[in-house]
């Protein structure tokens, strides 16, 4: 008798735990309305997403949320670990990535207990083997052809004939559909659900004009709005468009997604997180850079049964911080070694700005990205430290071009690509940089007066310590670190750092980095022609 009372009280139990809805973006940087709301002026003023900001409304918004790294695979590695990148051994690069199954992931220590996990498009790539720590192609209800991730190529080149909206409503229900088999499926099992919805689409490439053509983005609405590490050209202000056009088309299969979870009268008690794994491919300062551009990226939060909503938070959050906070929502023991801190504490605080005094700074960093960008197929190793005041960052290879070589850096000057390379091939120069419409436009300009300083601070060669007072410069444009003014807040904030790396073990301090520098970590992963 008494076990069938305890067999009830568990069963009773079981409903209460949330269900985890994970709205995932690839290259999605601090771009969303909400945040030009708050800070009104900047790129943001001319974003365009209307369903992620009702959520914020709803729930909490970070202000100061980052990446552990600026590239994907490595970021999505210590996401999924709940670990900074560089304790992830072999995932912690981009192309050769690696994982051994030697750490535990959120998404499968969900499914070990009781948990229902699905995902759609990407998760974790690209590496070895595709998409394992989330459980493999067995956990996928991503369709064949995954037409969402070309969402604004599919609306300017749709058939003959048929109309846009058609189309569009088409794209939505791809998105619709995924989440909707994964959660019958769990409702089959009477089990709570994990779903991560990861589209590509926000990545490169992006149908030129699309901005315009398909959301209304107009190109001349960012004139003057233009952060002063990028030209400020017709050429870049359309890139950005396409940009924001596909974060809008994100946001609109987000909108699906949330509908359907309405439908399902699910919302109540789901647990929905929504970020992005880094910032702006192929712009100066973004993906690969650890400058705010580079690795601030969004985060909305809305649990409406444990989190009291319409609330915004200063506390810094890094994305490991999410493995932590899932598992302790779901009532499954955080393993021993993850290094994050879960949020749930400060999102089920009532109180805003911040709440977690401890909670002061955040640590990122890079290694290899592209294998060919440096001719050598070494890495450009390089750590930071963030808090309200500062961003330091050490380089730990200064003689080394972050974003790998071309002309005029590491490169004969006259060894200059086509435009048409520089903006649809990446390894025809600086290979850490996407190939775009703006690499093009930066290179090709490069030696005009106005131009060389932005070529020069984006791609040449950086000091082994930098330093940004963003107080006083919070695009991070002006080094500071050699001011004497600043010499106890540079070994302050030094310290602070190598403390951290050397607590965590990070193997850039052991043996001069030999783990990233020498064998397989430092070998190509294919070869590419220039």
């Amino acid at each position: 008798m008494f076990a069938l009372l305890a067999c009830a009280v568990v069963f009773d139990a079981e409903p209460s735990r949330p269900n985890i809805l994970f709205l995932f973006a690839d290259d999605w940087g601090r771009h969303a309305g909400v945040y030009g709301q708050r800070e009104p002026g900047g790129l943001n003023d001319v974003v365009k997403t209307p369903h992620l900001d009702a959520l914020a409304r709803e729930g909490v918004t970070f202000n100061r949320a980052f990446v552990s790294a600026p590239s994907c695979t490595p970021c999505r590695s210590s996401l999924l670990s709940g670990r900074h990148f560089w304790q992830t051994g072999r995932a912690s690069i981009l192309l050769g990535a690696t994982w051994d199954g030697s750490l535990p992931s959120f998404p499968l220590l969900l499914e070990d207990g009781g948990y229902h996990i699905g995902h759609a498009y990407k998760t974790w790539s690209p590496g070895t083997p595709e998409v394992h720590p989330y459980g493999g192609a067995r956990t996928s209800y991503a369709p064949r052809g995954a037409k969402f991730n070309r969402f604004s190529y599919e609306l300017m080149n749709r058939e003959a004939g048929e109309p846009r909206e058609q189309r569009r409503a088409e794209l939505l229900d791809e998105a619709r559909d995924g989440f909707a088999r994964c959660a019958d499926d769990a409702a089959a099992g009477d089990k709570p659900f994990c779903y991560w919805f990861g589209p590509t689409n926000v990545h490169r490439k992006w149908a030129p004009g699309s901005g315009l053509d398909c959301w209304g983005i107009d190109p001349d609405d960012l004139r003057g709005k233009v952060p002063p590490f990028l030209p400020d050209t017709e050429v870049v202000r359309q890139d950005l468009a396409d940009y924001f056009g596909e974060i809008a088309a994100f946001d609109a299969g987000c909108g699906a997604i949330l509908e359907e979870l309405d439908e399902r009268g699910l919302a109540e008690n789901t647990l929905v997180v929504v970020s992005g794994d880094h910032g702006a491919p192929g712009f100066p300062n973004g993906k690969c850079n650890l400058y705010d551009f580079g690795t601030a990226v969004p985060l909305l939060v809305r649990w409406p049964t444990k989190v009291p909503g319409g609330r915004v938070v200063d506390d810094f959050a890094s994305l490991p911080d999410l493995a932590p906070t899932f598992l302790e929502a779901a009532g499954v023991p955080v393993p021993e070694g993850m290094t994050a801190r879960s949020l749930l504490p400060t999102l089920q605080s009532e109180a805003e700005g911040l709440v977690d005094a401890q909670r002061d700074a955040v640590f990122h960093g890079r290694e290899r990205h592209v294998d060919s960008a440096q001719p050598d197929f070494k890495p450009y190793p390089c750590r930071a430290i963030r808090t309200a005041d500062y961003l330091l960052i050490r380089n730990f290879r200064p003689e080394r071009y972050p974003m790998g070589v071309g002309p005029g850096l590491g490169r004969d000057d006259s060894e200059t690509p086509e435009l048409s390379e520089l903006e649809h091939n990446t390894f025809a120069a600086f290979d850490d940089l996407d190939a775009s419409p703006t690499k093009a436009e930066l290179v090709a300009l490069r030696q005009l007066t106005a131009m060389a300083p932005l070529y020069e601070s984006a791609l040449g060669r950086r000091p082994e310590i930098e330093l940004y007072d963003l107080r006083e410069d919070p695009h991070q444009v002006q080094n500071v670190a050699e001011e004497p003014d600043y010499a106890s807040t540079r070994e302050r904030l030094l310290s602070r750092l190598m403390q951290q790396l050397e607590a965590t073990g990070d193997p850039r301090l052991i043996d001069d980095g030999e783990f990233y520098e020498e064998g397989e970590m430092a070998q190509p992963v294919r070869k590419k022609r220039r």
